[in-house]
């Protein structure tokens, strides 16, 4: 697969990541997410990006 725009500057991709799981109910958790990654693809031209989620499980 190619990764790049014709402008890459090879670096090593780096990631952190932190999340926290609270159970809100018997059977019900929330998650939510945080993600950095520096040089995404590899390409210290590029970046950084901050990623953000939420994520529900229900168990019945």
């Amino acid at each position: 697969m190619f990764i790049g725009d014709g402008k890459l500057s090879y670096r090593n991709e780096q990631i952190f990541e932190s999340f926290y799981s609270l159970n809100i109910m018997k059977g019900a958790y929330l998650s939510a997410d945080y993600q950095r990654i520096a040089n995404p693809g590899y390409n210290s031209a590029r970046g950084p990006v901050n990623f953000f989620g939420l994520r529900a499980h229900i168990e019945l």
